[in-house]
């Protein structure tokens, strides 16, 4: 019975020079992550050419010194594996050419659910982001907005349930929505599809 070296003393050996350890996280992961990248893209060889994006940034994360080892190291890949999932999504937005005529617009009939997967998968993106951001947020303003965004309470609403006035209640949104933009701003955060 062989005795499976757990991933942080791989990566550790893999940083101080041992080749074989990275050979052994990709060998130990590759299925996992070939068939998550795969399930989203239903492509073979776009399959591969992500799962190898995904382990040049892991090697280059690692070489620079830049990988925190918490145990987490197969939900790092899985993260980096999504996020390139994401990009190869924008970068290849691909719309059939097809001439319509007064009397005939394929797009009637033509539906495509790789498209509504592409925009799920990009609003989950986008919606964990956000939330990141806002829970970024001062606590007073983190909780206006999520009342008038996430609740659809009204200021007075707010006011009420707070127990500040409304003008405070629409000094915090304006805010968190100052701060929001800056935050946004100064990372070039992508928020849209």
């Amino acid at each position: 019975m062989e005795v499976q070296i757990e991933d942080p003393i791989l990566i550790t050996r893999y940083i101080a020079g041992d080749e074989r350890a990275l050979e052994a996280l990709i060998d130990r992961h590759n299925q996992r992550i070939s068939s998550f990248i795969y399930s989203k893209v239903n492509d073979r060889g776009i399959t591969e050419d992500i799962f190898q994006d995904t382990f040049i940034k892991v090697i280059r994360t690692l070489k620079r010194g830049a990988y925190n080892e918490e145990g987490k190291f197969l939900p790092w890949v899985m993260r980096i594996a999504h996020n390139l999932i994401i990009d190869h999504f924008r970068k290849n937005r691909r719309m059939p050419m097809y001439q319509g005529s007064d009397s005939f617009n394929i797009f009637s009939v033509m539906g495509d659910d790789k498209l509504n997967i592409e925009s799920q998968i990009i609003k989950d993106q986008i919606d964990t982001d956000l939330t990141f951001l806002i829970d970024e947020l001062p606590a007073d303003q983190r909780e206006v907005l999520i009342m008038r965004i996430y609740k659809d309470m009204s200021f007075k609403e707010i006011s009420e349930n707070t127990g500040v006035s409304i003008n405070t209640a629409l000094g915090r949104m304006r805010y968190a929505l100052i701060n929001l933009r800056k935050v946004i701003s100064e990372n070039d955060i992508i928020l849209t599809n």
